[in-house]
């Protein structure tokens, strides 16, 4: 079987023949060629047969590259099982959760509501018109003309999964979610109607635990294809960039060609001691206090570096806590806006920043947007695996805990070396920055702050 879709073989044809073949289609079929999925996509965007269970597996996992089409074999597999042959003819599913990083991630990217910034590919845009389901948001609710239903939820409220009951699921980005865990578990036991209830999963990889786990299940199928493969499809000047920046590095084999890359040898932080740290918010003890750390980008166009933005706070227990990283690509004034609104959100009682990266522009961008922000500047006497190094070494000490994943921010700190190359890995550590500028406030010693920044 050719490895092109059924579009992509008619794409070869003469010009000549090309021509004729959609000439010769009535307004009707070309109206009915625009949703045929079948006609469109690639096959390895189809469900695959499983080994031993054939259909009856229970996650079919898309391990792929940015721009295979993850978002469209996604929506399109749910609107195969949600629909009948006809609008009012029922399907393989009645209920199905959609089940994404955030509620704007959802809406945005699964649902595609059509406003301003939704994926094309969504949900809503893959149904012919006849059989669209009717989205409710603020109901979280999508309804088809059978009568089916799919119900939306965020990974970083895992408790709203308690309760409801599906025959499927489609799980967006699922390496990205924030409460990864707690949110695929609460899934699990809601998946208990139908004959075989089953979850798609759509997602780039990162080495997290649940993606080892989900991978070994026996009863998973697995799809994995990089970017490439989705070429006729993408913008020539997107592929070129992304391979003249990306290709060969690190990132480009996680982003590009998804593979899940383990720790590096010599690397600061291992895996496994951060999942073994790793809490629950019910397990979040009272806080001293909190800080927001902040490392700015010099620039804020598209290709520039991210500007990092990490919360930490300080237990009663003398322990650590990684609370929140809303790190980005962002304007001055956006970045400035991101930190105060966690810096509020999470009653901090301070924000850190690197005075030499950019010298006072980081407090009067801040107190534009607040002038009462309290502000503290540090100055990086000396280099960052210097700095990062005795908090590395807390992390060892077991005294240091993520509340939920932090799927980027925990690349960077299990890819970060002594002898880190950023050509190499294709990123700057941003976000291990701003995390090490906030647990270097809460919890080492100034003493010993003077002897590592000056």
């Amino acid at each position: 079987m050719s490895d092109l879709s059924i579009a992509e073989q008619v794409g070869q044809l003469p010009r000549a023949e090309l021509e004729r073949f959609y000439a010769e289609l009535t307004k009707d079929e070309a109206a009915a060629l625009e949703y045929d999925w079948k006609f469109w996509g690639r096959p390895e965007q189809f469900a695959p047969v499983h080994p031993k269970l054939g259909n009856a597996w229970s996650s079919w996992l898309i391990l792929a590259g940015r721009g295979f089409g993850k978002t469209r074999t996604g929506a399109e597999t749910v609107r195969e099982r949600m629909c009948g042959s006809t609008p009012l003819s029922g399907g393989m599913w009645r209920h199905v959760a959609l089940i994404a990083e955030t509620a704007a991630d959802a809406r945005d990217v699964m649902v595609a509501d059509g406003k301003e910034g939704s994926e094309s590919s969504g949900l809503l845009p893959v149904h012919p018109p006849d059989f669209r389901p009717h989205y409710e948001p603020s109901k979280r609710r999508l309804t088809w003309p059978n009568g089916a239903t799919g119900t939306i939820f965020n990974a970083t409220e895992p408790d709203q999964l308690r309760g409801p009951q599906f025959d499927g699921a489609w799980c967006d980005e699922l390496c990205k979610w924030r409460y990864a865990k707690d949110t695929w578990d609460n899934l699990q036991f809601g998946l208990r109607t139908g004959s075989c209830p089953q979850a798609i999963i759509t997602t780039t990889p990162k080495p997290i635990l649940l993606l080892k786990e989900i991978i070994t299940d026996p009863a998973t199928v697995v799809t994995r294809g990089s970017t490439l493969r989705n070429r006729a499809n993408l913008a020539p000047r997107f592929l070129r960039t992304i391979l003249r920046k990306y290709e060969g590095t690190r990132l480009g084999r996680q982003e590009i060609n998804a593979e899940i890359l383990e720790d590096i040898d010599g690397a600061m932080w291992k895996r496994s001691v951060i999942d073994a740290l790793r809490i629950g918010l019910k397990d979040l003890p009272p806080l001293k206090r909190i800080v927001v750390g902040v490392d700015p980008a010099t620039s804020s166009e598209d290709n520039s570096n991210e500007t990092g933005i990490v919360a930490a706070g300080l237990g009663v227990d003398d322990h650590g806590y990684v609370l929140d990283d809303c790190s980005g690509i962002f304007s001055p004034a956006e970045w400035a806006k991101e930190a105060i609104s966690l810096y509020h959100a999470r009653r901090a009682d301070r924000v850190i920043g690197e005075k030499n990266n950019g010298g006072e522009m980081i407090e009067h961008t801040l107190r534009i947007e607040d002038p009462n922000v309290s502000y503290k500047s540090v100055w990086a006497s000396k280099g960052k695996v210097i700095r990062a190094e005795p908090i590395s070494a807390l992390y060892e000490q077991g005294r240091v805990h993520h509340v939920g994943s932090f799927a980027t921010l925990e690349d960077q700190m299990c890819a970060f070396t002594t002898d880190f190359n950023r050509t190499e890995m294709g990123y700057s550590p941003d976000r291990l920055d701003a995390l090490v500028w906030a647990l270097t406030e809460l919890m080492i010693d100034p003493a010993e702050t003077k002897l590592l920044f000056g």
